[in-house]
């Protein structure tokens, strides 16, 4: 049965549970799924079968969680995302049983547009995951991930780099697949798409570094 004040236009399947009142129209929760009250949820987003989505955490329009996966409190998940099959956020670096933890004392974890992590993959809190970046099944995630990297392993280290559309790009940054071409972006970003300017939230970012820096 569905639980809590659900929207018009919002799918809930008669054994998935929807508590949150803050879901986009065009959602859609799925067998055995659970969506928390607090947790906010964007437009056309896919919750699968057993994921369960925790209050507090924030997924952006048209993602995709996939079966079993948890996305904890503290968790930003931004547009059009792909969490695949038993992805794993955490979001307490050092978690004792007796130990009872204020929201305000999680440790945040965000995921950039566009990016994939694949099935079974784990994300220590306290990264970025950059956008369109590629995380392969089973990688660990243990620190922060250039936009466009492709991660592989435990712990996770760039062994390429992945285009928008998912395929690998070769050594000249140029995608087989699309033929969309890249450039190295800003020091510590990762790639930009060629011909476009670096993301906004990154240079507010490094904007931020600057004025840090200079008090």
């Amino acid at each position: 049965m569905t639980a809590g004040p659900t929207q018009a236009g919002v799918f809930v399947h008669p054994h998935g549970l929807c508590d949150s009142s803050d879901v986009g129209v065009g959602t859609r929760v799925w067998a055995f799924a659970h969506v928390l009250a607090g947790a906010v949820v964007g437009r056309d987003c896919n919750i699968c079968g057993c994921a369960f989505v925790e209050g507090g955490a924030v997924l952006g329009d048209r993602v995709t969680v996939k079966n079993g996966t948890l996305v904890c409190a503290g968790v930003t998940c931004e547009d059009e995302v792909f969490l695949g099959p038993n992805v794993l956020f955490t979001n307490d670096l050092r978690p004792r049983a007796a130990n009872r933890k204020a929201p305000s004392e999680l440790v945040g974890t965000t995921v950039r547009r566009g990016a994939t992590l694949g099935a079974g993959a784990v994300v220590i809190c306290g990264v970025e995951v950059g956008e369109y970046a590629f995380a392969a099944a089973g990688a660990v995630i243990a620190g922060d991930v250039p936009a466009h990297a492709f991660m592989t392993g435990n712990p996770a280290r760039r062994t390429g780099w992945a285009c928008r559309c998912g395929g690998r790009l070769t050594r000249d940054l140029r995608c087989p697949a699309c033929a969309d071409r890249y450039r190295p972006g800003p020091r510590g970003y990762g790639l930009c798409l060629d011909g476009v300017a670096s993301p906004l939230h990154f240079a507010d970012q490094q904007s931020a570094s600057t004025s840090d820096a200079a008090r």
